[in-house]
């Protein structure tokens, strides 16, 4: 107490420090002075990802993913899509095992018969296989789920109020895409499950280990696959403004890599490897090359050469082979040497997805939200 002349006295600044004030013990980590909370602030200061503060919970992304994920289960879009979907299963499941069944004495006995229903297709028909029928219809999944993802919630006006919540503004965009892609799973599971018990009803062909195994492998590849759409269509949800500008984009890119590849790898690889009237077997041999090269720029063809090593046990390469290098007799390769022979196309498949994610990601940390 400091004694004033009038007799009255005054407390010492020490006596007015709020109790506890001075005890280094009870600060946080951080130095901020909020018991508890320290860590939360540091990452969100230091890594800049936004939000209402240091009270954002670490797995805020989950709870956005669980919202998105029963918006995608309740709305029409995944129901037409599935009904999409198992209708060109059926079609083409159905049109092989009419094949199987007019030849079940050729047939009886081949080995890898239940997963050749996924990727074989019948010579009296024109009905695609079924993993070419997904490999064709697949990315419609992805860009469904991710056309509208951020654009949607700017043109409600409800994106600043979700990013006012006590989340961190990337736990947005990683939430939505999360609930994407398991969607995309249940329903690629379905349809696969759907596809696996007309086969076992139509034929009674029961899958072995190293079957369940390949079509297991396959259900990955093309989630992945479907997912890099999923990420692109994302991106151009972010980048765009309209919902409608964004599935717009996402679906000409698809036309162009489905309808158009071919042709402009044509083009380019006759540009730069030309092969001239009287060409010889190494120009020749140097332009398929080059073409096949440049086609697997497209996630479709990635995806094509990955489900041909991993559906068809005789399949042991997809590039150029010439007559005098093709074998005597097809094997039959076990499933580790398949999934090693089309492990490159899944890690290119997974690169293009973080490559779409990434530059979505970074755009989206970087716009401004207005409310």
């Amino acid at each position: 107490m400091v004694a004033q002349p009038d007799g009255a006295e005054l407390p010492t600044p020490a006596e007015l420090q709020p109790a506890g004030a001075g005890d280094d013990s009870r600060r946080s980590p951080s130095g901020t002075g909020d018991e508890g909370r320290g860590p939360i602030f540091g990452r969100g200061r230091i890594f800049g990802r936004g939000g209402s503060g240091g009270d954002a919970p670490a797995g805020g992304w989950r709870v956005i993913a669980d919202k998105e994920f029963g918006d995608h289960v309740l709305s029409v879009r995944l129901f037409i899509l599935i009904a999409i979907l198992g209708l060109a299963a059926v079609a083409a499941v159905y049109s092989t095992t009419t094949f199987v069944r007019t030849n079940a004495q050729q047939a009886s006995g081949s080995t890898g018969l239940f997963v050749l229903l996924f990727s074989a297709q019948s010579p009296s028909s024109q009905i695609p296989a079924f993993s070419t029928l997904v490999g064709l219809l697949g990315p419609l999944l992805g860009i469904a789920f991710g056309f509208d993802a951020i654009n949607g919630e700017r043109a409600e006006r409800t994106l600043p109020r979700l990013v006012a919540q006590p989340i961190h503004r990337d736990d947005v965009i990683n939430g939505k895409f999360a609930a994407g892609l398991a969607a995309i799973g249940l329903v690629l599971a379905a349809i696969t499950v759907l596809v696996s018990g007309f086969a076992f009803f139509e034929l009674g062909i029961v899958p072995g280990p190293d079957d369940v195994a390949r079509v297991a492998a396959w259900v990955v590849v093309t989630i992945v696959y479907v997912g890099c759409w999923l990420a692109f269509a994302m991106l151009c949800s972010v980048v765009m403004r309209r919902a409608a500008t964004s599935a717009l984009a996402a679906i000409s890119v698809w036309l162009v890599l489905t309808l158009f590849a071919s042709l402009l790898t044509g083009i380019v690889a006759d540009a730069l490897a030309p092969v001239p009237p009287s060409a010889t077997l190494d120009q020749q041999v140097a332009n398929a090359q080059l073409q096949l090269d440049l086609s697997r720029i497209s996630p479709g063809e990635l995806y094509a050469e990955a489900t041909a090593y991993l559906l068809d046990p005789t399949v042991q390469t997809v590039g150029i082979i010439l007559p005098s290098q093709q074998p005597a007799a097809p094997s039959i390769l076990p499933f580790e040497q398949s999934l090693l022979l089309g492990w490159p196309q899944g890690v290119a498949l997974v690169a293009l997805t973080v490559v779409c994610f990434g530059v979505g990601y970074v755009v989206f940390m970087r716009q401004e939200v207005r409310a």
